[in-house]
């Protein structure tokens, strides 16, 4: 983490950066990669254009969320010339912490009976 920075001043997250970052949670991604997993991830519901998308990016590497990474193309298979990203440590801090605040929300709407608790108690 950056010293000094603490990830809850950076709560909450859009909907798009939490997508983006838990895209990207478990391993490097370029940003077709990162485009199909959000729309995999959200049913077909997000579709990120190219553009949005580097646009993010570049706010989350600003933001020091988020760091360009260069894999080996032989090591992917793949292109070298991508461009691969990947969460900084301060970046997985963030996650983790917007989806603990997100899992006390989903918890007080199943208190509200919002939402049914699907552990059928």
């Amino acid at each position: 983490m950056t010293e000094g920075t603490n990830p809850l001043s950076f709560l909450p997250l859009t909907p798009l950066a939490f997508l983006v970052l838990l895209a990207l949670a478990d391993e490097d991604k370029h940003g077709y990669g990162i485009i199909k997993e959000v729309e995999e991830r959200s049913g077909g519901q997000v579709t990120l254009r190219t553009g949005t998308l580097y646009t993010l990016l570049q706010r989350l590497v600003d933001e020091s969320l988020v760091e360009e990474s260069l894999p080996s193309a032989a090591s992917r298979g793949e292109d070298s010339r991508r461009r691969y990203y990947r969460l900084t440590a301060l970046g997985d801090e963030v996650l983790r912490a917007e989806a603990r605040r997100l899992e006390a929300l989903i918890g007080d709407a199943r208190r509200k009976h919002v939402l049914s608790d699907t552990t059928g108690a």
